[in-house]
């Protein structure tokens, strides 16, 4: 009888996290360049009485790795990635990585995000172009051009096989493994005047948001029904 409740309470636990996630994703449905979260659980079983008592882990969180929808916008200063490389921004706590491509010229020249964060060449320094100079053309490699001169390349990495990707910043991300620069651009490169949308699908996170309701709700029974069965056994022992 006591497992049961063990078992529900991991269940509830379990839902209440993916319940977190999916809410979290419906808040981002329209963040530019957002990556869905996803999770993963798995099966523990415990062996320490006679019959074995299988419980849900509390789940692994992923990004998924989906691109999201690319919007023209006609404007000069943004930029999509196509494939799966990323946009790299100096921030004050170090680099971060980007899918968000929106774009704003400081007095300076420096290309920043929308926060004042600088986003970053091929060598790892920030992109100025002359706040004079007429509109910058980028080609599919990440190269600008203003007035005919070249101006330099956005840096494009690339998440090696197996980096755990966690969350900084608006839609950006850091790596626990070093990203590589991306030198192939026959199926990777930067679209200029589009934005890439979050790749959230809102109907469908609903639709698991209701499921995960319906399910809490379910293990929400299932323990309060252990829970009386537990105080009439008590009643019964005690002869009341």
């Amino acid at each position: 009888m006591q497992s049961n409740i063990y078992v529900g309470l991991s269940a509830q636990l379990a839902l209440q996290k993916r319940l977190d996630t999916v809410a979290n994703n419906v808040a981002n449905a329209s963040t530019a360049g957002f990556r869905a979260e996803e999770m993963s659980f798995e099966e523990v079983i415990s062996r320490n009485g006679e019959n074995a008592v299988s419980f849900v882990s509390d789940g692994k969180t992923h990004l998924s790795t989906e691109g999201g929808e690319l919007t023209q916008t006609g404007n000069p200063l943004d930029i999509a990635v196509r494939g799966d490389a990323w946009l790299a921004v100096q921030t004050p706590t170090g680099i971060v990585y980007t899918r968000d491509g929106r774009m704003q010229m400081n007095k300076d020249g420096v290309l920043t995000n929308l926060v004042g964060d600088p986003f970053l060449d091929a060598g790892g320094s920030p992109i100025q172009l002359d706040p004079q100079g007429g509109r910058p053309t980028i080609n599919k490699a990440g190269t600008i051009e203003q007035d005919g001169n070249n101006i330099g390349a956005f840096g494009l990495y690339r998440m090696p096989q197996g980096a755990k990707l966690s969350r900084a910043a608006g839609a950006s991300v850091i790596s626990d493994l070093p990203p590589v620069p991306e030198i192939d651009f026959l199926r990777t490169g930067v679209v200029q005047g589009y934005v890439e949308k979050s790749n959230v699908n809102p109907i469908l996170e609903m639709t698991h948001l209701t499921t995960l309701q319906r399910s809490f709700d379910a293990v929400s029974k299932v323990l309060q029904d252990t829970e009386s069965s537990l105080q009439d056994s008590l009643k019964t022992l005690a002869g009341s």
